[in-house]
C-alpha cells in the first residue's frame, strides 16, 4: 500500500535521526574511569573500611569461581542513560575470562539516584534479569533511601555471590509490590520501568509523541485512508511508548489509542467539512486536510505539505546488556 509504505518510511527515517543525534551526547555526557581496583568508590560514598571488607570478599569469590565482580561509584552520569554507561564501561574493563564472560558490574549514582547491576553472557543464566532486580529493588533501594550505602552494597554484593556460588541466597522478596514499581509485564519478561534520565525521557516522549501523535490526528481528520493508518499505528503505540513510560503506561496508551480513535472517528464523520474532503477524494482524487494535501492511490493514499503555513584488571569478557537497573 503506498500510504503505508511512505508512512512508514518517514517514522523510520526521523526515528533514526534522532538517535544518530542523542548517541554521541549520550556517550560523552560521562567518562569512563580507570579500573584501580575491584571497588572503585570515585562517589566516595563507601567508609575505607567497607571498601577493604567488599575488596575481600570480591577476590575470594573470584579465587573459588573465576567470575569477576567489580563495584563502581561515580557522583553523577551528567544525562546519560545509566544502561548504556554500565556496558561502556563494563566493555572497557573487559570484565570476566575472555570465552566465559563471567563478570558482574555494580554501578551506583548517588546523585542522579541510579545503580544497575550489568551481568555477562556467561552469567546470565544464574544470575537473571529477574533476580538482579530484585536485589536492586529489595535490598539495595530501601537502604540507599536510609542513606546506608555501606550496607546496600555489602548486602547485594553479599547476595550476588552467594546467587552465583549456588547458595541460598538472602531472600530479595518474591514480589516486586514492596516498592510499587512495575516490573513490565511479570516474571520472566526481562522487561522493566525506562530507566532513562528524565531530560531523556522528554526529549524522546516529545519526538516519539510528536510523530505518531500527527499520523494519528491525521488518521483521524481523512476519509478512507484513515482507517489504513489505524491499524498500522498499533505497533507504534505498542512498542515506542515503553521508551518514555514504561510497559505498564504503554499499554495503557495502546487501550486508549484503540478505544478513542474509532470513537474518534465516528464523531468527525458526521460533521460537514468531513463528508465534503471524502467527496473531493472520490471526485477529484484529493482532498485538503489541515493544511496537508491527500491523494487517494487505490485502496490507499499519499500526503503532501499544503503552503497554508511556515592491579585489578579485567579477564577479556564482554556483556551482553543482561541485568538489571533501578533508583531509590
Amino acid at each position: 500500500m503506498k500510504i503505508i509504505r511512505q508512512v512508514g518510511k518517514t517514522i523510520f527515517r526521523l526515528y533514526i535521526i534522532s538517535i544518530l543525534l542523542l548517541v554521541p551526547f549520550i556517550a560523552a555526557s560521562a567518562d569512563i574511569p580507570f579500573l584501580s581496583g575491584r571497588v572503585t568508590d570515585n562517589a566516595e560514598i563507601l567508609s575505607e573500611g567497607m571498601r577493604k571488607t567488599l575488596t575481600e570478599r570480591l577476590k575470594s569469590h573470584e579465587e573459588i569461581t573465576g567470575n569477576q565482580i567489580a563495584i563502581l561509584t561515580i557522583p553523577t552520569l551528567g544525562g546519560a542513560g545509566i544502561e548504556e554507561y554500565a556496558t561502556s564501561v563494563f566493555e572497557a574493563w573487559k570484565l570476566g575470562r575472555k570465552g566465559n564472560d563471567n563478570g558482574v558490574l555494580v554501578i551506583v549514582v548517588p546523585n542522579d539516584r541510579r545503580m544497575r547491576i550489568e551481568v555477562g553472557y556467561g552469567l546470565e543464566g544464574t544470575l537473571t534479569d529477574l533476580v538482579a532486580g530484585r536485589i536492586i529493588r529489595n535490598i539495595m533501594a530501601p537502604r540507599f533511601k536510609a542513606n546506608d550505602f555501606d550496607g546496600g552494597i555489602e548486602e547485594a554484593v553479599k547476595a550476588i555471590t552467594d546467587t552465583l556460588e549456588g547458595k541460598e541466597a538472602p531472600d530479595t522478596g518474591s514480589s516486586d509490590t514492596k516498592t510499587g514499581k512495575s516490573s513490565g509485564f511479570g516474571p520472566g519478561f526481562g522487561i522493566d520501568e525506562p530507566d532513562l534520565p528524565i531530560i531523556q525521557r522528554i526529549l524522546f516522549g516529545a519526538f516519539i509523541f510528536g510523530i505518531i501523535g500527527l499520523f494519528t490526528v491525521m488518521g483521524v481528520l481523512t476519509p478512507r485512508v484513515g482507517w489504513f493508518l489505524y491499524f498500522f499505528l498499533i505497533p507504534f503505540w505498542a512498542m515506542f511508548p515503553i521508551i518514555v513510560v514504561g510497559t505498564t503506561g504503554a499499554l495503557y496508551l495502546l487501550i486508549t489509542y484503540l478505544v478513542c480513535f474509532p470513537i474518534a472517528k465516528l464523531i468527525i464523520r458526521k460533521t460537514d467539512w468531513y463528508e465534503k474532503a471524502g467527496k473531493s477524494l472520490r471526485t477529484t482524487g484529493r482532498a485538503n486536510i489541515g493544511g496537508f494535501m491527500v491523494t487517494s492511490g487505490g485502496s490507499g493514499g499519499s500526503w503532501s505539505s499544503g503552503s497554508s503555513g511556515g592491579g585489578f584488571s579485567g579477564g577479556g569478557g564482554s556483556s551482553g546488556g543482561g541485568g538489571s537497573s533501578g533508583s531509590w
